[in-house]
């Protein structure tokens, strides 16, 4: 008799639902786009027993095997403020036409000595009411608790500020929300990357699940 040893991914509960086809079974969207910052890009560090892929490839790589013509766009750049994101990646993200389209930006406006959240809640309104007037299904996240940036002794209370701005947004949008703030996996040693700041390969698995499990109620 042989024993199957599951890898750390498959043995994950947090990550197995992206294990099945069946959560996206039906799925109406074939143009996938993600704008924003690293997170929107899936920047990420390796974990040992996890595929190393951020959330946005694995999340495109489970629509292509319901439409293998998925066509799929990435605008996000790591360090893009929410100024950012609106000046240089909306403009290529409506021409491309997504149905399904992420948005996940702000946490580079908090890196400031003095940020300006008013201003960024603002940036935040337009840019998720242009990515709305797409009549695109529209996934966010809110920033998880696990890093902290020990200079800004006030960090959390920033990111608490902009999750709730994000919060707002996704519901007046009817967003997919994958509310990460105080999700479990914040507790897990090793979740940050060895940069100090991105989420590592099994964070990137656990976002992708919460998405799949938010969009699978869409279908």
């Amino acid at each position: 008799m042989f024993m199957t040893t599951l890898s750390a991914e498959e043995s994950d509960p947090f990550c197995l639902p992206v294990q099945s086809t069946r959560w996206l079974t039906g799925a109406p969207w074939r143009r996938f786009a993600t704008m924003g910052d690293s997170l929107a890009a899936g920047t990420h560090g390796p974990s040992p027993g996890y595929a190393n892929m951020g959330w946005c490839d694995r999340l495109a790589g489970l629509l292509r095997r319901v439409h293998p013509d998925l066509a799929y766009l990435n605008t996000a750049v790591i360090g893009a403020t929410t100024a950012d994101t609106l000046a240089g990646q909306l403009g290529p993200v409506l021409g491309f036409g997504p149905d399904l389209l992420h948005v996940s930006c702000g946490a580079n406006d908090l890196w400031r000595r003095d940020p300006d959240l008013p201003a960024t809640g603002r940036a935040l309104r337009r840019l998720f009411g242009r990515a709305a007037a797409t009549g695109a299904t529209l996934t966010t996240f809110t920033l998880g608790r696990a890093f902290v940036v020990p200079r800004f002794p006030d960090w959390h209370d920033r990111v608490r500020a902009l999750n709730d701005v994000i919060r707002a947004l996704a519901a007046e949008h009817g967003a997919v929300l994958a509310d990460m703030w105080d999700h479990p996996v914040n507790d897990r040693p090793g979740l940050v990357s060895a940069d100090g700041v991105h989420f590592s390969a099994a964070g990137q698995a656990v976002l992708a699940a919460e998405l799949v499990k938010g969009l699978a109620l869409r279908i």
